[in-house]
């Protein structure tokens, strides 16, 4: 099982790799939008980010799966854990949203918007993080 629990770590990183830096690539767009500098080439990096990042999210799922069914449901902290990967999991579809309309030329907000928003999925890391260490509840 310390197998599937490393893959999981592992994938997990990855995962945030990608939710940590796809807001910033947002950023970057919308300050080239502004300034009137080419987007195709952030676009491009965007939509290839966002599908590396969803399967290692995927695989970092299962293998979270796979490590809850074999230990089984303990705690609170748990069940806490698993709604803000839930959250995690709704940021990182409203980024493939956002990643969609950005390959079409449509994605709108200021560079300080998506600033702010690139800093929500540290909070929520934070959080499944408190809950799976801390164990508050």
């Amino acid at each position: 099982m310390l197998w599937i629990k490393t893959l999981h770590i592992l994938c997990v990183m990855a995962w945030l790799a990608g939710v940590f830096y796809l807001p910033r690539i947002f950023v970057n767009y919308a300050e080239a939008k502004k300034a009137g500098e080419p987007t195709a080439r952030l676009a491009g990096m965007g939509w290839r980010l966002w599908r590396f990042a969803t399967i290692l999210g995927c695989f970092a799922i299962l293998f979270g799966a796979i490590l809850w069914l074999w230990y089984g449901v303990t705690g609170r902290w748990l069940h806490w854990k698993l709604v803000f990967v839930l959250v995690l999991v709704g940021y990182h579809l409203l980024c493939g949203q956002m990643t969609l309309k950005m390959q079409k030329g449509a994605l709108e907000g200021a560079p300080l918007f998506f600033r702010v928003f690139n800093e929500l999925s540290v909070l929520i890391v934070f959080a499944i993080l408190v809950f799976a260490t801390v164990k508050p509840v």
